[in-house]
């Protein structure tokens, strides 16, 4: 990714500013902030402010005054038993900003999260940047079969040039004619803007507390999320890991490493620990339910 003489300046000027304060900072976020990190081909994320830590987590929970009136190995437990149980509240009292640049299509997956407050760049007011995001040829794949909304098998090498063709072509033909209709006949933005295609990057500042975070961070870091959200939500992942390593590791423990057995499915488990032969028809799930607790068992 690279940035201009004028972004370059201005990232610089901000990165030079220093504040006194009393409020808690975490030394690996300072280092982040404004930096941005790479994500795509033009996109990236970048922080841009934070408030609250694990302390402030911890503080919340106990509702005390201080800060660092228990040990940290007491501070971990803790945070490990909010998670544990659901009790999300406390996590809602850190927050992080964020400034992220992205294709519109991938916007239009995470404006889902509604959760946050989001300002989004206005084509309304400012002429749309000539970038739009062209897949790697390796992230090219047929429709999946058994996936409506997921991908089969890598396309071969001359199927993909195929496609990043025909994909570059329309993007630049359509961002030629955004240009002529605001050029040429004078057209309002609002107007010219329309023709662009969903692979034109966008701009957000996008902020959230970090139990809505943890939330979207468990949607689209999964596996079956879309590869370019997944970019994104992983870059997003080592952010909070700097900025709230001990709910960032109960997260992973309990949330990204573990699973949730709904009642039927935890009585085959219990069964089978007892010794019992349980089949699909006598264990009161679903074949698919069966298959998913067969998969998640064995690994």
């Amino acid at each position: 990714m690279k940035l201009s003489a004028e972004d370059q300046a201005a990232l610089d000027g901000a990165r030079a500013q220093t504040h006194a304060t009393r409020r808690p900072t975490v030394a690996a976020l300072e280092d982040r902030l404004y930096l941005p990190v790479p994500c795509l081909d033009h996109g990236f994320v970048r922080v841009i402010d934070y408030m609250g830590d694990d302390a402030a987590i911890v503080q919340a929970a106990r509702v005390s005054y201080g800060r660092g009136t228990k040990t940290v190995h007491g501070d971990r437990g803790l945070i490990r038993y909010l998670m544990r149980h659901r009790h999300t509240t406390p996590f809602e009292m850190c927050e992080l900003k964020l400034h992220v640049k992205l294709p519109i299509f991938v916007a239009r997956q995470w404006i889902r999260h509604r959760t946050a407050n989001v300002n989004e760049y206005s084509a309304r007011y400012s002429v749309m940047d000539t970038e739009f995001y062209l897949p790697r040829p390796e992230d090219l794949a047929v429709q999946a079969q058994d996936n409506r909304q997921g991908r089969g098998e890598v396309l071969t090498e001359a199927e993909a040039a195929e496609v990043l063709h025909l994909l570059k072509r329309d993007a630049v033909q359509a961002f030629d004619s955004y240009q002529h209709l605001i050029e040429g006949p004078g057209l309002a933005r609002e107007l010219a803007r329309i023709g662009l295609p969903l692979s034109a990057y966008t701009q957000w500042y996008w902020k959230v507390d970090l139990h809505n975070l943890l939330h979207f961070l468990s949607l689209r870091m999964d596996s079956h999320a879309q590869y370019e959200i997944r970019v994104f939500a992983d870059a997003i992942g080592e952010v909070v890991a700097d900025w709230v390593p001990l709910a960032w590791e109960a997260f992973c423990d309990y949330r990204l490493g573990g699973a949730t057995l709904s009642a039927q499915a935890l009585q085959v488990v219990r069964r089978r620990l007892r010794g019992e032969v349980v089949t699909v028809e006598d264990s009161g799930l679903s074949a698919r339910e069966w298959r998913e607790l067969e998969e998640l068992l064995q690994g």
